[in-house]
C-alpha cells in the first residue's frame, strides 16, 4: 500500500514511518500543504493521511483542491485536534472520507486506512450505470450527475449513494448504511450523520426537491420525484 502523509509535526511523521514502514507500506511525506498537493498531483496513492492544520495551505483547502482541481478520488483520512460536530462537517464537506482525532492510536489509524483502501478497491468491481429519476451514477468512472450536472462527492459519499440507488425506492436502515461504509468497525455515531449531511448538500441543495429522505428512527431512501414522498 502506497501512502502520502501530509503532516507538519515531525514527531507524528516519525511515529507513522516507524509503525507503517516495517509492515511493508511505501510512504511519501510533505510538511506543508503545497508540498503535499504537488506530490498528490505527481503520483497515485492508495490513501492520503492529511493533517488539518498545515502551514501555507491547510488540510481542508488541500482536500478541496484534490477533489475539484486534480479530480482524484483517493481516500483521505484526516487528522484533527478538534472534535466538534462542526469540525467534522467541515472535514467531510471538503472531501475527506474519514477522520481521527489527535492523539490517536497507530493501530486504529492502520485499521481505518485498510478499511478505506479496501472499500475504494471494492468499488471498481461490477461497473454499471445506476439511474433513479434525474440522478445517474456511473460506478466505473465515479461520475454522478443530477439533471445533467456533476456532483462532487467523497469516496464515502459515492459508497452511500451507490447503496441507496441500488435499493431505491426502498428504505435502507442506518445499520445497513454504516456496515456498507465501515464494515464491522463503525466509528462514533456522529460520523454517519455527517456523511449523510455532506451527501445531502451535494445531491439536493441546489435543486427544487430533495431526493434523499430520512425516515425517522429507521434509515434513508432515495426518491425519483417529489410526489413519491
Amino acid at each position: 500500500m502506497r501512502l502520502l502523509i501530509i503532516e507538519d509535526n515531525p514527531d507524528i511523521v516519525a511515529n507513522l514511518y516507524g509503525f507503517l514502514e516495517p509492515k511493508g507500506y511505501v510512504l511519501d511525506s510533505a510538511g506543508n500543504g503545497y508540498g503535499g498537493l504537488a506530490l498528490a498531483a505527481q503520483n497515485d496513492y492508495d490513501a492520503v493521511v492529511l493533517d488539518v492544520m498545515l502551514p501555507g495551505l491547510n488540510g481542508l483547502e488541500l482536500c478541496q483542491k484534490l477533489r475539484s482541481e486534480l479530480r482524484k478520488a483517493t481516500p483521505v483520512l484526516m487528522l484533527t485536534a478538534r472534535d466538534t460536530l462542526e469540525d467534522k462537517v467541515a472535514g467531510f464537506d471538503s472531501g475527506a472520507d474519514d477522520y481521527l482525532v489527535k492523539p490517536f492510536s497507530l493501530v486504529e489509524l492502520e485499521v481505518r486506512l485498510k478499511a478505506l483502501v479496501r472499500r475504494a478497491r471494492g468499488t471498481h468491481g461490477g461497473n454499471a450505470v445506476l439511474t433513479v429519476g434525474e440522478l445517474t451514477f456511473d460506478t466505473g468512472t465515479f461520475e454522478a450527475r443530477r439533471a445533467g450536472r456533476p456532483l462532487a462527492l467523497t469516496k464515502t459519499g459515492y459508497t452511500i449513494l451507490k447503496l441507496l440507488m441500488k435499493e431505491a425506492p426502498k428504505v435502507v436502515s442506518r445499520d445497513a448504511v454504516a456496515h456498507e461504509v465501515w464494515g464491522d468497525n463503525p466509528p462514533d455515531s456522529d460520523a454517519l450523520r455527517v456523511h449523510i449531511h455532506a451527501l445531502r448538500q451535494a445531491l439536493d441543495k441546489p435543486y427544487p426537491f430533495a431526493m434523499l429522505r430520512t425516515i425517522s428512527g429507521i434509515g434513508y431512501k432515495l426518491v425519483a420525484s417529489d410526489e413519491q414522498g
